[in-house]
């Protein structure tokens, strides 16, 4: 077969996972022949809660780009307050590490501008299929990469080329954009349902006079034919997110919905051995108990970036990242998969929300294991049995 371009390493996908891979790719080997495709041109809108955990940032800092992290902190006001809710039920406390809650429109092009600065190059090309070869892989007969990253979402074309499937559930969520009343100025709001099990509405202030509002819910089964005709429509979400937090759609706009494909405690499976590494939501990374995906996007790009601009030293890239990944993630999977599972049963969200009412160190535990790499840890586990009723 004969290619055209000829690559170290390319990169499908040019979201944050995309980026942060090109990113700590450069980073670990400068001169490294790096290509990033996307089938979009940049800024563009991507529908996210918008919130930015601390540990993102982090990350950026140990990729060699800790001016983007100091913009962003700088540009962007951090908002300490988390408000969850249940009925009447409510802790609102102050976060250790207080988040930042960025549009993914300005996130994603500052990313890519990043990437590019660092030798990246960026271009705009939909990838179709992808064939792994003894040597490389080889992008729509044309593209040829030594490792190609599939960071190309929870859709991602570069898994279905790989005949991969994703073990966990699907949720679904809806997010638009609404000015920011009064009463919610300076917060992160998550109100929980008290049906439509697990289910929550949230509004995170951006800090400019508009917040990320939304409603999102786990499907039942993908499985399930009956499950897609019980999913809720963009009109019921809408609904339901007014019911939680009445007037957060009050003026809101650019609404857009989307699918999470919620990781699982076997999470290797989804990546084979070989020279593709699958990141991000491409690799069914998304918090189960959350639906914060952008630090599993940015921690799974480093690793995958690190790996492939190695891959000359041997070893195999699918394994090695595999390893490092799970390594890294492992206890976060797991407690995640668990606390997710046990969540969905309203008597102990409910133990939750008064434990992390009563500590705060139970509150940080809980905000740890939602955002970033946390664990269900014993006092967490000791306050859900405390706080029962």
């Amino acid at each position: 077969m004969t290619t055209t371009d000829d690559w170290d390493v390319v990169v499908v996908g040019a979201g944050p996972a995309g980026s942060i891979t090109a990113l700590a790719a450069l980073h670990e080997r400068p001169g490294a022949r790096v290509l990033l495709l996307d089938r979009a041109d940049f800024p563009r809108d991507k529908s996210c809660g918008d919130g930015i955990a601390p540990h993102v940032l982090d990350v950026l800092d140990a990729v060699g780009a800790s001016d983007v992290a100091a913009d962003l902190r700088r540009e962007h006001r951090a908002i300490g307050t988390l408000e969850l809710a249940l009925g009447d039920l409510s802790s609102t406390r102050e976060m250790c590490r207080p988040a930042l809650v960025i549009p993914r429109e300005r996130l994603d092009a500052r990313l890519v501008e990043a990437a590019v600065a660092a030798g990246a190059v960026l271009r705009r090309h939909r990838v179709r299929d992808v064939q792994v070869e003894a040597d490389g892989v080889v992008a729509d007969g044309e593209i040829r990469a030594r490792v190609l990253v599939g960071a190309d979402g929870a859709q991602s074309q570069v898994r279905r080329s790989l005949g991969r499937t994703l073990p966990g559930r699907l949720a679904l969520g809806l997010r638009g954009y609404a000015p920011t009343p009064s009463s919610r100025v300076g917060r992160q709001v998550i109100r929980f349902a008290q049906d439509r099990q697990p289910s929550y509405a949230w509004a995170f202030d951006r800090g400019d006079g508009w917040s990320n509002v939304g409603y999102g819910e786990i499907l039942r089964d993908r499985r399930d034919r009956r499950d897609r005709r019980d999913r809720p429509t963009h009109a019921l979400m809408r609904e339901r997110l007014e019911d939680l937090l009445p007037g957060s759609t009050e003026g809101a706009q650019s609404w857009r919905g989307h699918h999470l494909p919620l990781s699982t405690a076997g999470w290797g499976s989804v990546q084979p051995d070989g020279r593709v590494l699958l990141v991000g939501d491409a690799a069914g990374l998304i918090n189960p108990m959350t639906g914060e995906g952008i630090y599993y996007a940015a921690v799974t790009g480093q690793v995958a970036g690190r790996t492939a601009a190695r891959a000359d030293e041997g070893g195999d890239p699918g394994r090695l990242y595999r390893s490092e990944v799970r390594r890294r993630l492992r206890a976060n999977l797991v407690s995640t998969a668990v606390g997710g599972k046990v969540a969905s049963h309203p008597f102990v969200l409910a133990a939750g929300l008064r434990a992390a009412a009563a500590d705060q160190r139970v509150f940080d535990d809980l905000v740890e294991l939602g955002l970033g790499p946390g664990r269900l840890t014993p006092r967490v586990v000791a306050g859900l049995v405390r706080h029962a009723r």
